[in-house]
Protein backbone atom coordinates (compact mmCIF):
# COMPACT_ATOMS: atom_id res chain seq x y z
CA UNK A 1 0.00 0.00 0.00
CA UNK A 2 2.86 2.24 0.78
CA UNK A 3 4.53 1.66 -2.32
CA UNK A 4 1.44 2.04 -5.02
CA UNK A 5 0.32 5.81 -2.76
CA UNK A 6 4.70 7.01 -3.06
CA UNK A 7 3.97 5.66 -6.45
CA UNK A 8 0.92 7.85 -7.39
CA UNK A 9 2.17 10.97 -5.70
CA UNK A 10 5.36 10.35 -8.09
CA UNK A 11 2.89 10.04 -11.06
CA UNK A 12 1.00 12.96 -9.69
CA UNK A 13 4.16 15.04 -9.53
CA UNK A 14 5.13 14.04 -12.89
CA UNK A 15 2.21 14.84 -14.31
CA UNK A 16 1.80 18.41 -12.65
CA UNK A 17 5.79 19.02 -13.85
CA UNK A 18 4.74 18.26 -17.61
CA UNK A 19 1.62 20.63 -17.51
CA UNK A 20 3.96 23.03 -15.98
CA UNK A 21 6.38 22.93 -18.37
CA UNK A 22 3.50 22.76 -21.55
CA UNK A 23 2.05 26.09 -20.73
CA UNK A 24 5.56 28.12 -19.37
CA UNK A 25 6.19 30.50 -21.93
CA UNK A 26 9.13 29.79 -23.97
CA UNK A 27 12.33 31.68 -23.52
CA UNK A 28 12.75 34.05 -26.55
CA UNK A 29 15.51 36.52 -27.26
CA UNK A 30 15.04 40.35 -26.62
CA UNK A 31 16.55 43.57 -27.63
CA UNK A 32 18.68 45.36 -25.78
CA UNK A 33 17.76 49.09 -23.98
CA UNK A 34 19.26 51.32 -26.36
CA UNK A 35 21.83 53.65 -24.10
CA UNK A 36 22.60 57.36 -25.73
CA UNK A 37 25.49 59.11 -24.19
CA UNK A 38 25.58 62.82 -25.81
CA UNK A 39 26.89 65.93 -24.55
CA UNK A 40 25.41 68.49 -22.07
CA UNK A 41 24.34 71.94 -23.95
CA UNK A 42 25.85 70.44 -27.89
CA UNK A 43 23.82 67.24 -27.34
CA UNK A 44 26.95 65.76 -29.70
CA UNK A 45 27.24 61.98 -29.11
CA UNK A 46 29.87 61.55 -26.41
CA UNK A 47 32.41 57.94 -27.83
CA UNK A 48 34.35 56.11 -25.37
CA UNK A 49 32.29 56.51 -21.93
CA UNK A 50 32.14 53.54 -19.74
CA UNK A 51 28.77 52.83 -17.66
CA UNK A 52 29.46 50.06 -14.91
CA UNK A 53 26.74 48.00 -13.08
CA UNK A 54 27.14 47.88 -9.09
CA UNK A 55 27.92 44.23 -9.94
CA UNK A 56 30.87 45.46 -12.42
CA UNK A 57 29.75 44.87 -15.49
CA UNK A 58 31.40 47.54 -17.99
CA UNK A 59 29.31 49.31 -20.58
CA UNK A 60 31.34 51.57 -23.24
CA UNK A 61 29.52 53.86 -25.74
CA UNK A 62 30.97 53.78 -29.24
CA UNK A 63 31.20 56.37 -31.84
CA UNK A 64 27.91 57.31 -32.29
CA UNK A 65 27.91 57.72 -28.21
CA UNK A 66 25.69 54.48 -28.42
CA UNK A 67 25.46 51.73 -25.51
CA UNK A 68 23.39 48.02 -25.89
CA UNK A 69 22.51 47.47 -22.95
CA UNK A 70 21.65 43.49 -22.82
CA UNK A 71 21.59 42.51 -19.16
CA UNK A 72 18.46 40.45 -18.21
CA UNK A 73 18.77 40.08 -14.43
CA UNK A 74 18.77 44.36 -14.69
CA UNK A 75 15.69 44.98 -17.73
CA UNK A 76 12.53 46.49 -15.63
CA UNK A 77 15.23 47.09 -12.75
CA UNK A 78 16.19 50.86 -11.33
CA UNK A 79 19.61 50.69 -11.76
CA UNK A 80 23.08 52.96 -10.55
CA UNK A 81 25.23 53.04 -13.35
CA UNK A 82 28.94 54.16 -12.28
CA UNK A 83 29.91 56.73 -14.76
CA UNK A 84 34.08 56.81 -16.06
CA UNK A 85 34.71 59.55 -19.09
CA UNK A 86 38.00 60.82 -19.38
CA UNK A 87 36.90 64.51 -19.04
CA UNK A 88 33.30 63.98 -19.45
CA UNK A 89 30.82 63.44 -16.25
CA UNK A 90 27.99 63.39 -14.24
CA UNK A 91 27.79 65.28 -10.67
CA UNK A 92 28.70 63.19 -8.02
CA UNK A 93 25.89 62.34 -4.94
CA UNK A 94 25.91 63.20 -1.08
CA UNK A 95 28.52 59.91 -1.09
CA UNK A 96 30.40 61.09 -3.62
CA UNK A 97 29.45 58.61 -6.24
CA UNK A 98 29.63 60.04 -9.78
CA UNK A 99 26.50 58.00 -11.79
CA UNK A 100 23.12 58.03 -12.95
CA UNK A 101 20.13 55.75 -12.09
CA UNK A 102 18.23 54.29 -14.83
CA UNK A 103 15.16 51.21 -15.58
CA UNK A 104 16.39 49.83 -18.46
CA UNK A 105 13.48 48.34 -20.51
CA UNK A 106 14.08 45.70 -23.56
CA UNK A 107 13.83 48.05 -27.01
CA UNK A 108 13.36 51.40 -25.30
CA UNK A 109 16.10 54.50 -25.67
CA UNK A 110 17.70 56.16 -22.74
CA UNK A 111 19.88 59.12 -22.10
CA UNK A 112 22.52 60.14 -20.22
CA UNK A 113 23.96 63.31 -20.72
CA UNK A 114 27.70 64.10 -19.49
CA UNK A 115 29.54 67.39 -19.22
CA UNK A 116 32.96 67.87 -20.74
CA UNK A 117 35.14 69.48 -18.26
CA UNK A 118 38.31 70.58 -20.61
CA UNK A 119 38.14 72.50 -24.10
CA UNK A 120 39.36 69.43 -26.23
CA UNK A 121 36.27 67.28 -28.02
CA UNK A 122 36.38 63.72 -28.15
CA UNK A 123 35.17 62.48 -31.63
CA UNK A 124 36.01 59.70 -31.51
CA UNK A 125 37.83 56.26 -32.43
CA UNK A 126 39.50 56.04 -35.61
CA UNK A 127 41.48 52.91 -35.68
CA UNK A 128 40.43 49.15 -34.38
CA UNK A 129 37.37 46.53 -34.67
CA UNK A 130 33.70 47.56 -33.55
CA UNK A 131 34.00 50.99 -33.84
CA UNK A 132 29.99 51.24 -34.39
CA UNK A 133 29.58 47.76 -32.58
CA UNK A 134 27.18 48.64 -30.31
CA UNK A 135 24.70 50.75 -32.74
CA UNK A 136 24.64 48.06 -35.31
CA UNK A 137 23.18 45.89 -32.71
CA UNK A 138 20.08 48.04 -33.14
CA UNK A 139 20.59 47.96 -37.05
CA UNK A 140 22.21 51.49 -37.26
CA UNK A 141 25.32 51.82 -39.28
CA UNK A 142 24.58 48.62 -41.63
CA UNK A 143 27.13 50.13 -43.88
CA UNK A 144 30.19 50.17 -41.86
CA UNK A 145 32.39 47.43 -42.66
CA UNK A 146 35.39 45.65 -40.52
CA UNK A 147 38.75 46.26 -41.81
CA UNK A 148 40.74 43.43 -39.91
CA UNK A 149 42.03 45.54 -37.30
CA UNK A 150 41.64 45.29 -33.74
CA UNK A 151 44.59 47.79 -32.57
CA UNK A 152 46.79 49.97 -33.88
CA UNK A 153 49.95 51.78 -32.05
CA UNK A 154 51.55 55.05 -31.95
CA UNK A 155 50.67 57.09 -35.44
CA UNK A 156 53.04 58.24 -38.26
CA UNK A 157 51.67 60.60 -40.81
CA UNK A 158 52.78 62.26 -44.17
CA UNK A 159 51.18 64.14 -47.52
CA UNK A 160 53.22 61.93 -50.64
CA UNK A 161 52.09 62.42 -53.76
CA UNK A 162 48.19 63.93 -53.03
CA UNK A 163 47.49 60.95 -50.42
CA UNK A 164 48.05 61.27 -46.99
CA UNK A 165 50.23 58.49 -45.78
CA UNK A 166 49.92 56.55 -42.52
CA UNK A 167 51.36 54.15 -40.66
CA UNK A 168 51.18 52.49 -37.27
CA UNK A 169 54.32 50.64 -35.02
CA UNK A 170 52.28 47.43 -33.51
CA UNK A 171 48.81 46.39 -34.25
CA UNK A 172 46.63 43.65 -32.94
CA UNK A 173 44.61 40.98 -35.15
CA UNK A 174 41.89 38.98 -34.17
CA UNK A 175 43.48 36.49 -34.84
CA UNK A 176 46.53 35.74 -32.02
CA UNK A 177 48.30 37.52 -29.14
CA UNK A 178 50.86 38.61 -30.97
CA UNK A 179 49.76 40.63 -34.37
CA UNK A 180 52.31 43.04 -36.82
CA UNK A 181 55.60 44.68 -35.24
CA UNK A 182 56.89 46.04 -38.36
CA UNK A 183 54.55 48.62 -39.34
CA UNK A 184 51.11 48.69 -40.55
CA UNK A 185 50.38 51.13 -43.30
CA UNK A 186 47.52 52.87 -45.17
CA UNK A 187 46.73 55.66 -47.18
CA UNK A 188 43.52 58.24 -47.51
CA UNK A 189 42.68 61.45 -48.99
CA UNK A 190 44.40 64.21 -47.45
CA UNK A 191 41.39 65.76 -46.02
CA UNK A 192 39.56 62.53 -45.11
CA UNK A 193 36.48 63.14 -42.74
CA UNK A 194 34.10 64.96 -44.28
CA UNK A 195 32.72 66.62 -40.89
CA UNK A 196 34.21 67.35 -37.64
CA UNK A 197 31.38 66.41 -35.82
CA UNK A 198 30.73 62.96 -34.38
CA UNK A 199 30.04 60.40 -34.86
CA UNK A 200 33.55 60.04 -37.29
CA UNK A 201 33.97 57.65 -39.50
CA UNK A 202 37.74 57.77 -40.64
CA UNK A 203 38.58 54.16 -43.41
CA UNK A 204 41.59 53.39 -44.62
CA UNK A 205 43.04 51.47 -47.73
CA UNK A 206 45.19 49.31 -45.70
CA UNK A 207 48.08 47.73 -48.00
CA UNK A 208 47.71 44.18 -48.47
CA UNK A 209 49.16 41.08 -49.11
CA UNK A 210 47.92 38.75 -52.06
CA UNK A 211 44.87 37.28 -49.43
CA UNK A 212 43.99 40.53 -49.14
CA UNK A 213 45.03 40.76 -45.55
CA UNK A 214 46.95 44.10 -43.68
CA UNK A 215 50.63 43.55 -44.21
CA UNK A 216 53.48 44.95 -42.79
CA UNK A 217 55.55 47.74 -44.63
CA UNK A 218 58.45 48.61 -42.84
CA UNK A 219 60.77 45.13 -42.03
CA UNK A 220 64.38 45.82 -41.81
CA UNK A 221 67.30 43.40 -41.79
CA UNK A 222 67.56 42.14 -37.71
CA UNK A 223 65.91 40.13 -34.96
CA UNK A 224 62.71 41.92 -33.18
CA UNK A 225 60.20 44.60 -34.43
CA UNK A 226 61.00 47.43 -35.98
CA UNK A 227 59.68 51.10 -35.61
CA UNK A 228 59.69 53.93 -38.25
CA UNK A 229 59.03 57.43 -37.55
CA UNK A 230 60.36 60.99 -38.53
CA UNK A 231 57.62 60.16 -41.56
CA UNK A 232 58.53 62.77 -44.28
CA UNK A 233 57.86 63.39 -48.11
CA UNK A 234 61.03 65.32 -49.86
CA UNK A 235 62.16 66.39 -52.92
CA UNK A 236 65.12 64.78 -54.14
CA UNK A 237 67.68 66.32 -57.41
CA UNK A 238 65.68 64.72 -59.86
CA UNK A 239 62.37 66.48 -58.71
CA UNK A 240 61.23 63.23 -57.37
CA UNK A 241 59.18 62.99 -54.03
CA UNK A 242 60.67 60.30 -51.91
CA UNK A 243 58.49 59.11 -48.82
CA UNK A 244 61.51 58.31 -45.91
CA UNK A 245 61.50 57.48 -42.40
CA UNK A 246 63.93 56.12 -39.80
CA UNK A 247 63.98 53.16 -38.20
CA UNK A 248 64.71 51.43 -34.99
CA UNK A 249 65.10 47.77 -34.36
CA UNK A 250 64.17 46.71 -30.70
CA UNK A 251 64.75 43.99 -28.87
CA UNK A 252 62.98 43.28 -25.56
CA UNK A 253 62.28 44.63 -23.20
CA UNK A 254 62.12 47.54 -25.19
CA UNK A 255 65.83 48.52 -26.24
CA UNK A 256 66.91 49.77 -29.26
CA UNK A 257 69.98 48.41 -30.57
CA UNK A 258 70.27 49.61 -33.94
CA UNK A 259 68.97 52.69 -36.03
CA UNK A 260 69.00 53.90 -39.36
CA UNK A 261 67.43 55.70 -42.57
CA UNK A 262 64.94 53.90 -45.17
CA UNK A 263 62.81 54.95 -48.15
CA UNK A 264 59.24 53.55 -49.70
CA UNK A 265 60.18 51.68 -52.88
CA UNK A 266 57.29 52.82 -54.80
CA UNK A 267 56.85 49.57 -56.92
CA UNK A 268 56.90 47.16 -53.80
CA UNK A 269 54.80 49.74 -51.40
CA UNK A 270 57.62 49.09 -48.78
CA UNK A 271 60.22 50.60 -47.18
CA UNK A 272 63.94 49.47 -47.75
CA UNK A 273 66.91 50.49 -45.59
CA UNK A 274 69.24 53.27 -47.11
CA UNK A 275 71.79 53.85 -44.28
CA UNK A 276 72.60 52.30 -40.91
CA UNK A 277 73.15 54.90 -38.58
CA UNK A 278 74.23 52.97 -35.14
CA UNK A 279 74.58 49.94 -33.88
CA UNK A 280 74.98 49.51 -30.22
CA UNK A 281 78.08 48.65 -28.42
CA UNK A 282 79.65 48.83 -25.43
CA UNK A 283 81.62 52.50 -26.42
CA UNK A 284 78.38 53.85 -28.27
CA UNK A 285 75.28 52.49 -25.82
CA UNK A 286 72.67 55.04 -27.10
CA UNK A 287 71.78 56.17 -30.18
CA UNK A 288 72.89 59.59 -32.38
CA UNK A 289 70.39 62.54 -32.87
CA UNK A 290 68.64 61.64 -35.91
CA UNK A 291 65.89 62.38 -37.81
CA UNK A 292 63.01 60.82 -35.96
CA UNK A 293 60.03 61.77 -34.02
CA UNK A 294 57.53 63.76 -36.09
CA UNK A 295 58.65 66.35 -38.91
CA UNK A 296 57.16 69.77 -39.38
CA UNK A 297 57.93 72.41 -42.62
CA UNK A 298 59.29 75.30 -41.94
CA UNK A 299 60.58 77.85 -44.15
CA UNK A 300 63.04 80.57 -42.44
CA UNK A 301 63.58 84.40 -43.04
CA UNK A 302 66.05 83.82 -45.75
CA UNK A 303 63.21 81.76 -47.93
CA UNK A 304 65.04 78.85 -47.31
CA UNK A 305 62.90 76.07 -46.16
CA UNK A 306 63.48 73.37 -43.60
CA UNK A 307 62.53 69.93 -42.23
CA UNK A 308 62.56 70.29 -38.71
CA UNK A 309 62.26 67.00 -36.62
CA UNK A 310 60.99 66.67 -32.56
CA UNK A 311 59.00 65.18 -30.45
CA UNK A 312 57.06 67.54 -29.49
CA UNK A 313 59.68 70.37 -29.96
CA UNK A 314 62.65 70.55 -32.58
CA UNK A 315 65.65 68.83 -31.79
CA UNK A 316 66.98 68.87 -35.39
CA UNK A 317 66.85 70.81 -38.91
CA UNK A 318 67.78 70.08 -42.47
CA UNK A 319 67.31 71.61 -45.21
CA UNK A 320 64.17 70.56 -46.94
CA UNK A 321 65.78 68.26 -49.66
CA UNK A 322 66.12 64.41 -49.72
CA UNK A 323 70.40 64.31 -50.20
CA UNK A 324 70.49 66.50 -47.57
CA UNK A 325 68.15 63.92 -45.15
CA UNK A 326 69.97 61.53 -46.33
CA UNK A 327 73.72 63.30 -45.33
CA UNK A 328 73.99 63.49 -41.67
CA UNK A 329 76.48 66.39 -42.09
CA UNK A 330 73.54 68.20 -43.19
CA UNK A 331 71.77 67.89 -40.48
CA UNK A 332 71.98 70.73 -37.22
CA UNK A 333 71.06 70.16 -33.85
CA UNK A 334 68.50 72.31 -32.08
CA UNK A 335 68.03 72.16 -28.50
CA UNK A 336 64.49 71.94 -27.33
CA UNK A 337 62.69 73.65 -24.38
CA UNK A 338 62.67 71.49 -21.37
CA UNK A 339 59.21 72.40 -19.98
CA UNK A 340 56.34 74.81 -20.45
CA UNK A 341 54.84 76.94 -17.39
CA UNK A 342 51.15 76.05 -17.13
CA UNK A 343 48.57 79.05 -17.83
CA UNK A 344 47.83 79.63 -14.28
CA UNK A 345 51.57 79.90 -13.93
CA UNK A 346 52.03 77.32 -10.84
CA UNK A 347 53.17 74.30 -12.65
CA UNK A 348 56.25 73.50 -14.82
CA UNK A 349 54.93 71.03 -17.74
CA UNK A 350 57.32 68.45 -18.51
CA UNK A 351 56.34 66.72 -22.17
CA UNK A 352 57.15 63.79 -22.54
CA UNK A 353 56.14 63.40 -26.50
CA UNK A 354 54.20 64.80 -29.14
CA UNK A 355 54.15 67.51 -32.32
CA UNK A 356 53.97 70.79 -33.43
CA UNK A 357 52.46 72.55 -36.61
CA UNK A 358 51.74 76.20 -38.09
CA UNK A 359 48.54 77.55 -37.81
CA UNK A 360 47.10 79.68 -40.23
CA UNK A 361 43.95 80.58 -38.06
CA UNK A 362 46.13 81.95 -35.04
CA UNK A 363 48.87 82.80 -36.95
CA UNK A 364 51.23 80.85 -34.85
CA UNK A 365 52.64 77.75 -34.16
CA UNK A 366 50.63 75.33 -31.94
CA UNK A 367 51.70 72.57 -30.10
CA UNK A 368 49.86 69.55 -28.51
CA UNK A 369 52.08 67.07 -26.07
CA UNK A 370 51.86 64.90 -23.44
CA UNK A 371 52.84 65.68 -19.64
CA UNK A 372 55.73 63.51 -18.49
CA UNK A 373 54.44 62.66 -15.18
CA UNK A 374 50.89 64.21 -15.10
CA UNK A 375 47.91 64.22 -12.49
CA UNK A 376 45.54 62.51 -12.71
CA UNK A 377 46.99 60.11 -15.09
CA UNK A 378 51.09 60.02 -15.39
CA UNK A 379 51.17 59.79 -19.06
CA UNK A 380 47.50 60.93 -20.21
CA UNK A 381 47.10 64.39 -19.90
CA UNK A 382 47.58 66.68 -23.11
CA UNK A 383 48.21 70.30 -22.99
CA UNK A 384 48.18 72.49 -25.68
CA UNK A 385 50.45 75.61 -26.36
CA UNK A 386 51.46 78.51 -28.83
CA UNK A 387 54.79 80.17 -30.18
CA UNK A 388 55.87 82.64 -32.56
CA UNK A 389 58.96 80.51 -33.79
CA UNK A 390 58.75 77.09 -33.62
CA UNK A 391 61.96 76.89 -31.50
CA UNK A 392 59.52 78.62 -29.15
CA UNK A 393 59.78 79.97 -26.64
CA UNK A 394 56.67 78.24 -25.63
CA UNK A 395 53.45 78.44 -23.34
CA UNK A 396 52.19 78.99 -21.64
CA UNK A 397 50.56 75.41 -21.72
CA UNK A 398 46.59 74.86 -21.12
CA UNK A 399 45.74 71.10 -20.34
CA UNK A 400 42.83 69.96 -22.76
CA UNK A 401 42.75 66.37 -22.60
CA UNK A 402 42.60 63.80 -19.38
CA UNK A 403 42.67 60.66 -17.89
CA UNK A 404 41.89 58.69 -15.03
CA UNK A 405 44.30 56.38 -14.89
CA UNK A 406 44.80 55.39 -18.36
CA UNK A 407 47.64 56.59 -20.81
CA UNK A 408 47.66 58.26 -24.03
CA UNK A 409 50.42 59.09 -25.36
CA UNK A 410 52.25 60.07 -29.52
CA UNK A 411 49.65 62.64 -29.88
CA UNK A 412 49.83 63.39 -33.24
CA UNK A 413 48.49 66.98 -35.07
CA UNK A 414 46.46 66.38 -38.26
CA UNK A 415 46.87 70.53 -39.94
CA UNK A 416 46.22 69.04 -43.27
CA UNK A 417 42.43 67.63 -42.45
CA UNK A 418 40.95 71.40 -41.83
CA UNK A 419 40.30 74.15 -44.17
CA UNK A 420 43.51 76.95 -43.45
CA UNK A 421 41.29 79.77 -42.40
CA UNK A 422 39.29 76.84 -40.09
CA UNK A 423 39.70 77.15 -35.93
CA UNK A 424 39.51 73.67 -36.26
CA UNK A 425 42.66 72.19 -35.11
CA UNK A 426 42.99 68.04 -34.93
CA UNK A 427 45.32 65.46 -33.02
CA UNK A 428 44.92 61.68 -32.31
CA UNK A 429 46.77 60.03 -29.72
CA UNK A 430 47.17 56.29 -28.66
CA UNK A 431 44.90 55.50 -25.61
CA UNK A 432 46.23 52.22 -23.81
CA UNK A 433 46.37 50.38 -20.22
CA UNK A 434 50.06 50.62 -20.63
CA UNK A 435 52.38 52.49 -18.36
CA UNK A 436 49.14 53.14 -16.00
CA UNK A 437 48.37 51.90 -12.91
CA UNK A 438 47.01 48.62 -13.49
CA UNK A 439 43.38 49.60 -15.06
CA UNK A 440 41.39 47.22 -16.94
CA UNK A 441 41.80 47.35 -20.41
CA UNK A 442 38.75 49.25 -21.57
CA UNK A 443 36.96 46.69 -24.16
CA UNK A 444 37.42 47.47 -28.25
CA UNK A 445 38.94 50.79 -26.87
CA UNK A 446 42.14 49.94 -25.72
CA UNK A 447 45.29 50.28 -27.85
CA UNK A 448 44.01 52.33 -30.59
CA UNK A 449 43.57 56.10 -32.00
CA UNK A 450 41.60 58.50 -30.71
CA UNK A 451 40.82 61.54 -32.62
CA UNK A 452 39.64 65.14 -30.85
CA UNK A 453 38.92 68.37 -31.98
CA UNK A 454 40.30 72.05 -30.40
CA UNK A 455 38.35 74.76 -31.23
CA UNK A 456 40.88 77.76 -31.51
CA UNK A 457 38.24 80.12 -30.85
CA UNK A 458 36.93 79.15 -27.82
CA UNK A 459 37.95 81.93 -25.21
CA UNK A 460 40.02 79.16 -23.53
CA UNK A 461 42.44 79.17 -25.86
CA UNK A 462 41.84 82.32 -28.31
CA UNK A 463 43.38 85.02 -25.94
CA UNK A 464 45.97 87.26 -28.20
CA UNK A 465 47.30 88.86 -25.65
CA UNK A 466 49.09 85.44 -23.89
CA UNK A 467 51.78 86.06 -21.96
CA UNK A 468 54.88 83.84 -23.34
CA UNK A 469 57.67 83.04 -20.91
CA UNK A 470 61.18 81.23 -22.25
CA UNK A 471 61.27 78.14 -19.55
CA UNK A 472 64.14 76.84 -22.33
CA UNK A 473 67.87 76.58 -21.39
Amino acid sequence: MLIMLRSTRRLRHLLALAAALLIAPPAVAFQPCRIDVVEEGSGWPVPLVELRTTHQVRFVSDNAGVIAMDLPELMGVETWFFVEGHGYGVPKDGFGFQGVRLTPMPGKTLTVKVKRSLPAKRLGRITGGGIFGESQQFGLESSWREQGILGCDSVQTAVHNGKMYWAWGDTTLPGYPLGLFHMLSATTDVQPLRSFEPPIRLRYQYFTDQNGKPRVVGEMPGAGPTWISGYVSLPDEDGRQRLVGTYIKVKPPMTAYESGLCVWNEKQKRFEQHRVLWTQTAEVPEPPLSPDGHPTFWTDASGEQWVLFGDPFPRLKCPARFEAWSDPDAWQPLQPQRSVRSGGGDEQVTPHRGSIAWNPYRKKWVAVFTQMFGKPSPLGEIWYAEAERPTGPWGPAIKVVTHANYTFYNPRLHPEFTPADSPVLLFEATYTQQFAGNPPATPRHDYNQILYRLDLDDPAISRDKREITDTGP
